[in-house]
């Protein structure tokens, strides 16, 4: 562990793309995340002849990257992926779980050693007791995060 953080390597694959339609990435973001992306983005990007376009990037693991790259080769109008190893220091993680008047919400915890520098309430957890509630998605996520302090956390 490089000086308190966890370390691993994964690929970044990217292409760019100026002919291919918002409807399309859009499922294609899907598709890329079913296969076993880590994470997919969309950036703006200027290409040739001034034409607006965007750079369609993903993470993924080494067991999934031919097939991140086969997605993004068959379901966008793409005629080349860019694959490139990358070395990541990343927090360890932990999650726990607490209750707020919304229901039970869990918590992610990003360690360095054993001391917790990262909180985030799980979005689908806080979307959810929104919609039980009736209330506004920040409400449930300020009620779990203070839930979280409220109960003396312990990394």
């Amino acid at each position: 562990m490089a000086a308190g953080f966890e370390t691993d390597e994964v690929y970044r694959l990217e292409t760019n793309l100026d002919d291919c339609p918002g409807e399309v990435l859009g499922a294609v973001m899907e598709r890329l995340f079913s296969a076993g992306a880590l994470d997919v983005w969309f950036q703006p990007i200027t290409m040739k002849k001034n034409r607006p376009g965007v750079m369609l990037c993903a993470l993924s693991e080494e067991g999934t990257r031919d097939s991140v790259a086969d997605l993004i080769l068959t379901e966008t109008t793409a005629f080349g992926v860019r694959i490139e190893k990358i070395h990541r220091l990343k927090l360890r993680r932990k999650v726990e779980s607490v209750t707020t008047a919304y229901g039970d919400v869990r918590v992610k915890l990003g360690l360095k050693g054993e001391r917790i520098v990262q909180v985030a309430p799980e979005f689908e957890d806080c979307r959810l007791g929104a919609e039980r509630g009736g209330v506004p998605l920040r409400l449930v996520y300020d009620a779990a995060l203070h839930a979280w302090q409220s109960s003396g956390p312990v990394a």
